[in-house]
């Protein structure tokens, strides 16, 4: 194991964050991520879930919020539902330089609270 990356992100205060920016999905979140989380009847607790992943990679590698682009880190799914990691740009590079070969993710949420685990291998 190379590193290990957790982080919570509060359902409300991104559904607040949303709704006072309407900006904010198209910065922090891809199309493909987007258009999941839009689909479901509360979007707010798919992109906790998806922001939280997106930092939990960065503690994984060791670094800090602006050492890649939001959209470098993509959080998708496999035809089993099973949450994956999508890299490119910074967050690929700095993967690749650390001998990542291999990330495992998990997810879960409530209706105030997402959480995401992030083990680089």
């Amino acid at each position: 194991m190379i590193g290990i990356g957790v982080d919570l992100c509060e359902v409300p205060r991104m559904r607040a964050s949303l709704q006072r920016t309407p900006t904010l999905a198209d910065r922090l979140f891809t199309p493909g991520e987007r258009a999941y989380c839009e689909r479901r009847p509360d979007p707010a607790e798919r992109y906790a879930a998806r922001f939280a992943a997106k930092e939990a990679v960065l503690k994984a590698m060791g670094l800090g919020l602006g050492a890649c682009r939001w959209h470098d880190i993509e959080v998708v799914r496999a035809d089993s539902g099973r949450p994956a990691l999508r890299l490119s740009g910074a967050a690929l590079a700095a993967s690749d330089e650390r001998g990542i070969e291999r990330w495992l993710l998990t997810l879960t949420h409530t209706a105030l609270l997402a959480e995401a685990v992030a083990v680089a291998l």
